[in-house]
Protein backbone atom coordinates (compact mmCIF):
# COMPACT_ATOMS: atom_id res chain seq x y z
CA UNK A 1 0.00 0.00 0.00
CA UNK A 2 0.72 3.38 -1.02
CA UNK A 3 1.38 5.22 2.34
CA UNK A 4 -0.87 8.43 3.51
CA UNK A 5 -0.09 12.17 2.08
CA UNK A 6 1.74 13.93 4.58
CA UNK A 7 0.01 16.12 6.89
CA UNK A 8 -3.29 15.00 5.43
CA UNK A 9 -3.26 11.61 7.60
CA UNK A 10 -6.32 12.08 9.08
CA UNK A 11 -7.96 12.44 5.59
CA UNK A 12 -6.05 10.40 3.93
CA UNK A 13 -5.84 6.40 3.55
CA UNK A 14 -3.16 3.96 2.28
CA UNK A 15 -3.79 3.30 -1.46
CA UNK A 16 -3.28 -0.04 -3.68
CA UNK A 17 0.05 0.26 -5.70
CA UNK A 18 -0.18 -0.48 -9.65
CA UNK A 19 1.59 -3.21 -8.68
CA UNK A 20 -0.35 -4.74 -6.24
CA UNK A 21 -3.76 -4.00 -8.85
CA UNK A 22 -2.26 -5.79 -11.56
CA UNK A 23 -1.44 -9.25 -9.28
CA UNK A 24 -3.41 -10.98 -6.68
CA UNK A 25 -2.80 -13.92 -5.25
CA UNK A 26 -6.21 -15.29 -6.18
CA UNK A 27 -5.37 -14.64 -9.96
CA UNK A 28 -1.81 -16.52 -9.13
CA UNK A 29 -4.05 -19.47 -7.59
CA UNK A 30 -5.86 -19.79 -10.88
CA UNK A 31 -8.85 -17.55 -10.59
CA UNK A 32 -9.90 -15.39 -13.32
CA UNK A 33 -10.44 -11.85 -13.19
CA UNK A 34 -13.84 -12.28 -13.90
CA UNK A 35 -14.65 -14.62 -11.19
CA UNK A 36 -12.30 -12.99 -8.73
CA UNK A 37 -14.79 -9.56 -9.47
CA UNK A 38 -18.09 -11.60 -8.96
CA UNK A 39 -16.69 -13.07 -5.71
CA UNK A 40 -15.51 -9.60 -4.65
CA UNK A 41 -18.51 -8.78 -5.63
CA UNK A 42 -21.11 -11.20 -3.75
CA UNK A 43 -18.13 -10.81 -0.28
CA UNK A 44 -19.36 -7.45 0.13
CA UNK A 45 -22.44 -7.68 -0.77
CA UNK A 46 -23.15 -10.19 2.22
CA UNK A 47 -20.77 -7.45 4.73
CA UNK A 48 -23.32 -4.87 3.53
CA UNK A 49 -26.57 -6.98 4.53
CA UNK A 50 -24.68 -8.27 7.76
CA UNK A 51 -24.21 -4.95 8.55
CA UNK A 52 -28.17 -4.02 8.37
CA UNK A 53 -29.36 -7.11 10.39
CA UNK A 54 -26.26 -6.49 12.76
CA UNK A 55 -27.76 -3.02 12.66
CA UNK A 56 -24.21 -1.03 12.61
CA UNK A 57 -24.00 2.38 11.44
CA UNK A 58 -23.35 3.00 8.02
CA UNK A 59 -19.79 4.58 8.61
CA UNK A 60 -18.77 1.00 10.49
CA UNK A 61 -20.42 -0.93 7.51
CA UNK A 62 -17.99 0.87 5.04
CA UNK A 63 -15.10 0.43 6.36
CA UNK A 64 -15.79 -3.56 6.90
CA UNK A 65 -16.38 -3.39 3.10
CA UNK A 66 -12.48 -1.40 2.62
CA UNK A 67 -10.64 -3.96 4.99
CA UNK A 68 -12.46 -6.71 3.31
CA UNK A 69 -11.29 -5.30 -0.30
CA UNK A 70 -7.45 -4.54 0.82
CA UNK A 71 -7.17 -7.96 2.56
CA UNK A 72 -7.27 -9.73 -1.02
CA UNK A 73 -4.90 -6.77 -2.77
CA UNK A 74 -1.78 -7.70 -3.99
CA UNK A 75 0.33 -11.31 -4.30
CA UNK A 76 1.07 -10.45 -0.68
CA UNK A 77 -2.69 -10.59 0.33
CA UNK A 78 -5.43 -13.20 0.63
CA UNK A 79 -6.61 -15.77 -2.19
CA UNK A 80 -9.93 -16.92 -2.60
CA UNK A 81 -9.10 -20.06 -2.80
CA UNK A 82 -7.37 -20.03 0.48
CA UNK A 83 -9.43 -17.57 2.56
CA UNK A 84 -13.04 -17.67 1.85
CA UNK A 85 -15.35 -14.53 1.18
CA UNK A 86 -17.89 -15.35 3.74
CA UNK A 87 -14.65 -15.79 6.51
CA UNK A 88 -13.26 -12.91 5.57
CA UNK A 89 -16.51 -10.60 5.65
CA UNK A 90 -17.47 -11.82 9.00
CA UNK A 91 -13.66 -11.30 10.10
CA UNK A 92 -13.48 -7.69 8.83
CA UNK A 93 -17.64 -6.67 10.59
CA UNK A 94 -16.01 -7.78 13.90
CA UNK A 95 -12.72 -5.85 13.25
CA UNK A 96 -14.59 -2.93 12.23
CA UNK A 97 -17.08 -2.77 14.84
CA UNK A 98 -14.47 -3.93 17.37
CA UNK A 99 -12.51 -0.40 16.88
CA UNK A 100 -15.61 1.81 17.07
CA UNK A 101 -17.89 2.80 19.59
CA UNK A 102 -20.77 0.08 18.92
CA UNK A 103 -19.15 -3.32 18.71
CA UNK A 104 -20.90 -6.52 18.05
CA UNK A 105 -20.50 -10.03 20.11
CA UNK A 106 -19.00 -13.22 18.24
CA UNK A 107 -21.99 -15.02 18.69
CA UNK A 108 -24.13 -12.29 17.06
CA UNK A 109 -21.84 -11.89 13.75
CA UNK A 110 -21.61 -15.94 13.96
CA UNK A 111 -25.76 -16.01 13.85
CA UNK A 112 -25.69 -13.69 10.94
CA UNK A 113 -23.37 -15.06 8.84
CA UNK A 114 -25.10 -18.57 9.64
CA UNK A 115 -28.36 -17.00 8.92
CA UNK A 116 -27.80 -15.27 5.82
CA UNK A 117 -25.55 -18.22 3.92
CA UNK A 118 -28.37 -20.19 4.53
CA UNK A 119 -30.31 -22.22 1.97
CA UNK A 120 -32.67 -19.22 -0.12
CA UNK A 121 -31.13 -16.69 1.80
CA UNK A 122 -28.19 -16.34 -0.36
CA UNK A 123 -30.33 -15.57 -3.14
CA UNK A 124 -32.23 -12.80 -1.11
CA UNK A 125 -30.35 -11.10 1.20
CA UNK A 126 -30.33 -8.73 3.00
CA UNK A 127 -34.67 -9.23 2.68
CA UNK A 128 -34.26 -12.82 2.26
CA UNK A 129 -37.40 -15.17 2.24
CA UNK A 130 -38.98 -16.27 5.78
CA UNK A 131 -37.86 -20.11 5.91
CA UNK A 132 -37.30 -23.09 8.27
CA UNK A 133 -35.01 -21.64 11.52
CA UNK A 134 -33.10 -25.00 11.87
CA UNK A 135 -31.38 -24.46 8.88
CA UNK A 136 -29.63 -21.42 10.09
CA UNK A 137 -29.49 -22.60 13.86
CA UNK A 138 -26.42 -22.39 15.15
CA UNK A 139 -25.57 -25.53 17.70
CA UNK A 140 -23.52 -24.86 20.79
CA UNK A 141 -20.52 -27.15 18.66
CA UNK A 142 -21.24 -25.45 15.69
CA UNK A 143 -21.01 -21.62 17.33
CA UNK A 144 -17.67 -22.77 18.89
CA UNK A 145 -16.37 -24.14 15.79
CA UNK A 146 -17.37 -20.58 13.75
CA UNK A 147 -16.27 -18.82 16.51
CA UNK A 148 -12.71 -20.08 16.68
CA UNK A 149 -12.53 -19.69 12.75
CA UNK A 150 -14.12 -15.97 13.02
CA UNK A 151 -10.89 -15.12 15.39
CA UNK A 152 -8.25 -17.01 13.00
CA UNK A 153 -9.44 -14.95 10.00
CA UNK A 154 -9.44 -11.84 12.21
CA UNK A 155 -5.78 -12.58 13.03
CA UNK A 156 -4.81 -13.47 9.29
CA UNK A 157 -6.61 -9.88 7.86
CA UNK A 158 -4.34 -7.97 10.58
CA UNK A 159 -1.11 -10.19 10.02
CA UNK A 160 -1.62 -9.55 6.04
CA UNK A 161 -2.99 -5.42 6.56
CA UNK A 162 0.08 -5.34 8.69
CA UNK A 163 -2.42 -4.56 11.67
CA UNK A 164 -3.34 -1.23 9.07
CA UNK A 165 -6.94 -1.08 9.58
CA UNK A 166 -6.94 2.41 9.98
CA UNK A 167 -10.45 3.75 7.00
CA UNK A 168 -11.42 7.08 6.64
CA UNK A 169 -14.83 7.39 4.59
CA UNK A 170 -15.73 10.19 2.67
CA UNK A 171 -19.45 10.36 3.61
CA UNK A 172 -18.86 12.77 6.18
CA UNK A 173 -16.22 15.00 4.31
CA UNK A 174 -19.15 15.24 1.13
CA UNK A 175 -21.43 16.95 3.61
CA UNK A 176 -19.14 19.08 4.62
CA UNK A 177 -18.21 20.57 1.37
CA UNK A 178 -21.93 20.86 0.45
CA UNK A 179 -21.92 23.43 3.14
CA UNK A 180 -18.84 24.83 1.92
CA UNK A 181 -19.92 24.97 -1.49
CA UNK A 182 -23.06 26.61 0.01
CA UNK A 183 -25.43 24.11 -1.45
CA UNK A 184 -26.52 22.83 1.71
CA UNK A 185 -27.82 25.57 4.03
CA UNK A 186 -28.71 24.86 8.08
CA UNK A 187 -32.31 24.26 6.90
CA UNK A 188 -31.98 22.27 3.63
CA UNK A 189 -34.43 22.56 1.07
CA UNK A 190 -36.05 19.47 -0.44
CA UNK A 191 -33.59 19.96 -3.40
CA UNK A 192 -30.70 20.06 -0.85
CA UNK A 193 -32.04 17.38 0.68
CA UNK A 194 -32.34 15.45 -2.31
CA UNK A 195 -28.52 16.79 -3.38
CA UNK A 196 -27.04 15.22 -0.16
CA UNK A 197 -29.11 11.64 -0.59
CA UNK A 198 -27.92 11.34 -4.11
CA UNK A 199 -24.02 11.86 -2.78
CA UNK A 200 -23.90 9.84 -0.06
CA UNK A 201 -25.54 6.97 -2.71
CA UNK A 202 -22.72 7.09 -5.15
CA UNK A 203 -20.42 7.02 -2.16
CA UNK A 204 -21.81 3.78 -1.03
CA UNK A 205 -22.46 2.41 -4.34
CA UNK A 206 -18.89 3.14 -5.10
CA UNK A 207 -18.00 0.91 -2.29
CA UNK A 208 -18.37 -2.08 -5.04
CA UNK A 209 -17.05 -0.70 -7.70
CA UNK A 210 -15.10 -2.99 -9.97
CA UNK A 211 -12.66 -0.60 -10.27
CA UNK A 212 -12.13 -0.81 -6.12
CA UNK A 213 -12.11 2.92 -5.92
CA UNK A 214 -12.00 3.13 -2.12
CA UNK A 215 -8.52 1.96 -2.34
CA UNK A 216 -6.86 4.16 -5.54
CA UNK A 217 -8.61 6.91 -4.73
CA UNK A 218 -8.23 9.19 -1.13
CA UNK A 219 -11.20 10.27 0.66
CA UNK A 220 -10.96 13.87 -0.62
CA UNK A 221 -11.71 13.01 -4.35
CA UNK A 222 -14.03 10.46 -3.85
CA UNK A 223 -16.57 12.93 -1.77
CA UNK A 224 -15.88 15.63 -4.80
CA UNK A 225 -16.38 13.34 -7.42
CA UNK A 226 -19.70 12.09 -5.91
CA UNK A 227 -20.69 15.91 -5.27
CA UNK A 228 -20.08 16.79 -8.88
CA UNK A 229 -22.19 13.95 -10.14
CA UNK A 230 -25.15 14.32 -7.90
CA UNK A 231 -25.02 18.33 -8.75
CA UNK A 232 -25.70 17.51 -11.96
CA UNK A 233 -28.38 14.66 -11.79
CA UNK A 234 -30.14 16.43 -9.00
CA UNK A 235 -29.55 19.68 -11.72
CA UNK A 236 -28.04 22.24 -8.78
CA UNK A 237 -25.67 24.54 -10.00
CA UNK A 238 -22.16 24.57 -7.98
CA UNK A 239 -20.00 27.41 -8.28
CA UNK A 240 -18.52 29.02 -11.32
CA UNK A 241 -14.98 27.87 -12.07
CA UNK A 242 -13.01 25.06 -11.14
CA UNK A 243 -14.53 24.35 -7.48
CA UNK A 244 -12.85 20.96 -7.05
CA UNK A 245 -9.34 22.50 -7.28
CA UNK A 246 -9.85 24.13 -3.44
CA UNK A 247 -10.32 20.49 -2.35
CA UNK A 248 -7.41 19.70 -3.83
CA UNK A 249 -8.44 17.91 -6.81
CA UNK A 250 -7.49 17.65 -10.13
CA UNK A 251 -9.38 17.52 -13.81
CA UNK A 252 -8.33 14.06 -14.63
CA UNK A 253 -9.19 12.20 -11.58
CA UNK A 254 -12.48 13.92 -11.13
CA UNK A 255 -13.45 13.07 -14.90
CA UNK A 256 -12.46 9.61 -13.93
CA UNK A 257 -14.23 8.84 -11.26
CA UNK A 258 -17.28 10.74 -12.58
CA UNK A 259 -17.31 8.22 -15.48
CA UNK A 260 -16.63 4.85 -13.03
CA UNK A 261 -19.32 5.98 -10.50
CA UNK A 262 -21.71 6.45 -13.66
CA UNK A 263 -21.21 2.42 -14.66
CA UNK A 264 -21.17 0.96 -11.19
CA UNK A 265 -25.29 0.56 -11.12
CA UNK A 266 -24.91 -1.19 -14.61
CA UNK A 267 -22.13 -3.36 -13.80
CA UNK A 268 -23.82 -4.42 -10.60
CA UNK A 269 -27.37 -5.18 -12.29
CA UNK A 270 -25.30 -7.29 -15.17
CA UNK A 271 -23.60 -9.12 -11.88
CA UNK A 272 -26.95 -9.63 -10.16
CA UNK A 273 -28.64 -10.99 -13.97
CA UNK A 274 -25.31 -13.12 -14.22
CA UNK A 275 -25.98 -14.89 -10.81
CA UNK A 276 -29.65 -15.04 -10.81
CA UNK A 277 -30.15 -18.53 -10.74
CA UNK A 278 -27.51 -19.79 -8.33
CA UNK A 279 -24.93 -18.35 -5.72
CA UNK A 280 -22.05 -16.85 -6.06
CA UNK A 281 -19.19 -18.71 -4.69
CA UNK A 282 -18.47 -17.63 -0.83
CA UNK A 283 -16.33 -20.38 0.74
CA UNK A 284 -13.05 -22.28 -0.62
CA UNK A 285 -15.27 -25.53 -1.23
CA UNK A 286 -17.49 -23.63 -3.53
CA UNK A 287 -15.11 -21.59 -5.32
CA UNK A 288 -12.82 -24.87 -6.04
CA UNK A 289 -15.85 -26.25 -7.25
CA UNK A 290 -16.74 -23.81 -9.63
CA UNK A 291 -13.47 -23.35 -11.12
CA UNK A 292 -13.21 -27.20 -11.63
CA UNK A 293 -16.87 -26.44 -13.59
CA UNK A 294 -15.85 -23.73 -15.90
CA UNK A 295 -11.96 -26.00 -16.84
Amino acid sequence: MVPEVDGLSSLSNPLATVEQLSNSSSSLDGVSPALESSVRYAGLQITQAAGILLRLPQEIVAQAMVIFTRFYIGSEGGSFRVNGAKDVSAASVYIAAKLSADPRTTRSICNVYAYLTSGPTRQAFPDPPAHDPESYLLSEGGYHSARALLLQTETIILRTLSFDTKVVIPHHLALTYLQTLGVLPSVPSSTSRALASRTLGHLNLALFSPQLLYVTHQPVTLAVAAIYLAAREVGVKLPSGEWWEVFDVDREDLGFLVVALKSCEGWITAESEKWHDRSCPLTVDEINLEIKGMS
